[in-house]
C-alpha cells in the first residue's frame, strides 16, 4: 500500500483547524475530501502538527495510504484540482516508506508569529499578523527572546491527554526582527 507525504500550504482564517470536528469545516477535512475525490478512496490523514483555528501554514506535513500507486505528479496535481475552491493547495507529494509518519519522523518545527506594530488599523495584514499600537523595545525583546533558547519543561502547556513521550523541548533559534520602520 503506497504511502504519501504531502506538503501543503493553507490559510487558517476559514478553518476551525486542522482536526476533523462536527460542525466547522477543517484543513483535515478538506484535503481528505479532495483526496476521495481524487482516488475514491476514504483515507486517514496524519499530520505533523495540530493547528489552531486562524493559523496559517507554509509548510505542513501530513501523509496517508493508498491502495495503489501513481505519479508524484499526479497526486499533487489531482488534489489541488479538488481543493481549488478551498484557501489550501499541496505544494508537494512523495512517495514514501511505509516506516515514515509524519509527526514522529518530523525532526524539528518552525514557527513564525508576525507582530505589525502601527496604529493604523490592518486590512491586508488582518489574519496574518497580530497589531501591536504601543511601540516596542526591539533589543529588551531580543534579549528575552535569547533566554528561551536551549532545552525547558513545557508540562504547564500540555494538555492532560497529551500523546508526546516528555515535556523536555529543545528551542534552537527565537529571532525577533525589525523587518521595516
Amino acid at each position: 500500500m503506497p504511502r504519501w507525504k504531502i506538503t501543503l500550504e493553507y490559510d487558517g482564517t476559514a478553518f476551525s483547524g486542522w482536526q476533523r470536528q462536527d460542525g466547522p469545516a477543517s484543513v483535515q477535512q478538506a484535503v481528505e475530501e479532495a483526496i476521495l475525490g481524487f482516488c475514491g478512496e476514504e483515507v486517514r490523514l496524519h499530520v505533523a502538527g495540530r493547528t489552531d483555528a486562524g493559523v496559517h501554514a507554509l509548510a505542513q506535513v501530513a501523509h496517508f495510504d493508498l491502495s495503489k500507486d501513481t505519479k508524484a505528479e499526479t497526486v499533487r496535481d489531482a488534489l489541488n484540482f479538488h481543493l481549488r475552491d478551498q484557501p489550501a493547495c499541496i505544494l508537494e507529494a512523495e512517495g514514501v516508506s511505509e516506516e515514515f509518519h509524519a509527526r514522529f519522523s518530523a525532526k524539528s518545527r518552525h514557527y513564525l508569529y508576525r507582530l505589525i506594530n502601527r496604529r493604523a488599523p490592518l486590512v491586508l495584514e488582518k489574519n496574518r499578523a497580530h497589531q501591536v499600537t504601543k511601540p516596542l523595545d526591539i533589543f529588551t525583546m531580543q534579549k528575552a527572546a535569547g533566554l528561551m533558547i536551549g532545552i525547558h519543561d513545557f508540562s504547564t502547556f500540555r494538555a492532560q491527554n497529551c500523546q508526546s513521550n516528555s515535556p523536555m523541548k529543545t528551542l534552537d533559534a527565537a529571532r525577533i526582527e525589525r523587518i521595516s520602520e
